[in-house]
């Protein structure tokens, strides 16, 4: 991926501003399920897995490993990597990788979350760990 690229601003609504704000302070949030104990991304107030509207935010630590991804070599902006993380509080989620030599990066690879800066909330992708 292009990181000169200027990235869109994400739209907060009430369910996710609270995710957008500690974004902007570099913090990388996901949501913990009190009744079932599960964590949880993409930020919901509802539990993906019991149902349940007991949740909480969490900070993560922002880091994982790479599951699976795909390079995608031929593009209008270059080429770009996009995948899944597992992060290390257990959900799983789809980002792009950026700031790296893509043709490097391997499945099991530690990551950590970086934030790139949009006109609103800076948005979280993911690099691997040196």
């Amino acid at each position: 991926m292009n990181t000169a690229a200027k990235f869109p601003a994400p739209t907060a609504n009430p369910e996710t501003a609270q995710f957008w704000d500690a974004a902007k302070q570099g913090k990388f949030l996901i949501m913990r399920c009190t009744a079932c104990n599960e964590p949880h991304y993409f930020p919901r107030s509802i539990c993906p897995f019991c149902g349940s509207d007991k949740t909480v935010w969490e900070e993560s630590k922002g880091e994982g490993v790479i599951y699976s991804y795909s390079l995608m070599r031929k593009s209008a902006n270059g080429p770009y990597a996009i995948g899944y993380v597992t992060l290390d509080e257990g959900p799983s989620l789809v980002t792009n990788f950026v700031d790296c030599d893509l043709s490097s990066l391997k499945i099991g690879q530690r990551v950590k979350v970086v934030f790139k800066p949009t006109d609103g909330a800076p948005l979280p992708f993911f690099t691997p760990i040196k």
